[in-house]
């Protein structure tokens, strides 16, 4: 079994140095390749009861975002969080990482050693 879970977008600069970090820590790590295999309700609520950053910050507000018309109070509580995720997974922060019932979003890159190595 890996010791680390780590949510991926290999098109994502940062998500790909995160599993840099791991593999030059030799951190044996499962890859999940969310945009190809999304979370459900269940994953999500599962990964929003370990997540140590605020729920909210699981979304990304990006050029998408703002083209879907979406604001803050749109994700302003776990259930929205959720159902726009479902919805709209190219919406998830990359990369989350998931260790002991631990997960934290890997932005910025300096977060991901220590909770490694932790």
């Amino acid at each position: 079994m890996a010791d680390v879970t780590i949510y991926h977008n290999p098109r994502c600069s940062t998500s790909r140095a995160a599993m840099e970090v791991a593999s030059e820590a030799g951190v044996e790590v499962d890859t999940v390749h969310y945009l190809k295999e999304p979370l459900d309700e269940s994953g999500l609520r599962t990964l929003l009861g370990q997540l140590e950053d605020p729920a909210t910050d699981l979304v990304r507000r990006d050029a998408y975002f703002k083209e879907l018309g979406l604001t803050d109070s749109d994700v302003a509580d776990e259930d929205q969080i959720i159902k726009v995720l479902v919805e709209h997974p190219k919406l998830m922060q990359r990369p989350v990482l998931v260790k002991g019932g631990r997960a934290i979003i890997g932005r910025p890159k300096d977060r991901v050693p220590a909770f490694l190595a932790s």
